[in-house]
């Protein structure tokens, strides 16, 4: 009988601790990706639904810092800068918090996305934009708390949230016309030493016209101010694989050099092998 009961009492407890239930999140998780002109932009919250309470006023007091979600703090994530109200937000994430009000509401965003709720101590410094967003009531009821991205154009958008029979909006602008003339500026002033130089490493490794490889070699060599071991090294095998050992060598050493300077065991060990193949060690 004791051993029964022992057997019993062992089986409950290693059920107990590998028994997982799951079970639906009262306030489901959210993702929300949008590209709005160049920028890419984020939104990441937790949706609490009405569940026939009254939301703004009572469940979401007015005039008190709310986490404008559920659970951790919502999450806005810009991928280039943006613009909040003549004040600039750099790329990067942000926690979203509003103090609702019955007029407007008072929407910050926040420095510090790891929050679980508001902030224990609400930092002043760690508050990159702050803006005021006035209330639009809705002629219907939104039962579960929704963030969008809305009113796209191609230099900007409003970031929006509705629940219950409210709406607030912010609007954003983004640098779209400033990164597609940067964008338009590359494009036109012609390949770049990176461009050359991979389009001559690819022509070396893969065996096809060498000549061609080394006037792009030589190119990108000639757009360097100072051109690192790496290049040097890929400039060195065009050269020896076109039978011209003196340019290769040349080459190498200068290499050699460099990685020696730079502590690059490997390149070193690469070019002083190259160089006793050529007869120059």
């Amino acid at each position: 009988m004791k051993k029964l009961l022992l057997i019993l009492l062992t089986f409950t407890t290693v059920y107990s601790v590998n028994a997982q239930v799951n079970t639906p999140a009262p306030s489901p998780f959210s993702k929300v990706e949008q590209k709005v002109g160049l920028t890419d932009i984020t939104l990441e919250y937790s949706r609490p639904s009405v569940k026939g309470r009254t939301v703004f006023g009572d469940l979401v007091p007015f005039g008190k810092m709310w986490r404008t979600g559920a659970n951790k703090n919502t999450i806005i994530t810009f991928s280039t800068d943006a613009v909040v109200d003549g004040q600039t937000l750099k790329a990067g994430s942000y926690a979203l918090f509003t103090k609702p009000g019955e007029e407007s509401w008072e929407v910050y965003f926040y420095s510090d996305t790891e929050n679980w709720g508001t902030p224990g101590n609400w930092d002043d410094s760690k508050v990159a934009a702050k803006t005021t967003a006035k209330v639009s009531p809705i002629p219907f009821n939104v039962e579960t708390f929704t963030l969008d991205i809305n009113s796209i154009t191609n230099n900007g958008a409003s970031l929006e949230v509705i629940w219950e029979k409210t709406y607030i909006g912010v609007p954003f602008t983004l640098p779209t016309a400033d990164l597609v003339q940067k964008s338009i500026d590359a494009a036109l002033s012609g390949p770049t030493a990176n461009d050359y130089f991979s389009a001559a490493v690819y022509y070396s490794q893969e065996g096809k016209n060498l000549e061609q490889a080394k006037t792009w070699m030589e190119k990108a060599m000639s757009m360097v101010k100072e051109p690192r071991f790496w290049q040097l090294r890929q400039q060195s095998l065009i050269y020896a694989k076109l039978g011209d050992k003196k340019s290769a060598i040349a080459t190498a050493k200068k290499s050699l050099a460099d990685a020696e300077a730079a502590g690059n065991a490997d390149y070193v060990k690469m070019n002083k092998d190259s160089l006793k193949e050529w007869g120059a060690m």
